[in-house]
């Protein structure tokens, strides 16, 4: 696929070569063929998976780094509780983290979110985001919404500032919470090869 894209590049169809839910030696292969210019992955505070070889792989080869679901499909926004239940039809439903035993015992990360949140002055959902902002300069987060005043809120983010102390204090915090549920259903997370 690599060397396609390359092919398109010179061609001058293509601009950019990423790729999506790629593990660290996907990535390694395909930049060596067609430099890579971003990845995108899920990554937030919910799910910090990419930190282990994701992020150092990017890092080192100079790709940047898109993580969707930033705000984890709307959960680390606090407008979720151990009551809340998705229609069938709503992709949540199926994902093991949203079930309702996995939603109580991960509201303790909502909640610390809520605390820092705040703290600052700000909403819970600018609090996701601008955590992710302050990993590293080549992280630029995609949050969805179909609502004006949820990306207004989201911009909002760009103005929150985390200082080293309060990242510290937020990944010591979040280290001593048990997550429950996987972040996809699991046929889904075995096409992601991670």
């Amino acid at each position: 696929m690599a060397g396609t894209v390359k092919d398109l590049i010179r061609e001058g169809k293509v601009r950019h070569f990423g790729l999506s839910e790629p593990g660290a030696e996907t990535i390694r292969r395909a930049h060596a063929v067609q430099p890579v210019t971003a990845v995108q992955s899920e990554y937030s505070l919910w799910y910090r998976g990419s930190e282990t070889e994701i992020l150092p792989t990017l890092e080192e080869l100079g790709i940047g780094f898109v993580p969707f679901s930033p705000l984890g499909a709307g959960f680390l926004t606090g407008k979720m509780d151990a009551n809340t239940r998705f229609d069938s039809a709503d992709f949540r439903s199926m994902v093991p983290r949203f079930a309702p035993e996995a939603l109580q015992a991960n509201l303790a990360l909502v909640d610390l979110i809520r605390r820092v949140a705040e703290a600052k002055r700000a909403t819970s959902a600018q609090i996701a985001v601008a955590w992710l902002l302050a990993q590293k300069p080549w992280i630029v987060p995609i949050p969805g919404t179909t609502k004006l005043h949820r990306l207004e809120e989201n911009l909002g983010a760009t103005s929150v500032e985390l200082t080293s102390g309060d990242l510290r204090d937020i990944d010591d915090a979040a280290a001593k919470i048990i997550l429950a549920g996987d972040r996809l259903p699991k046929a889904v997370l075995e096409l992601t090869g991670r």
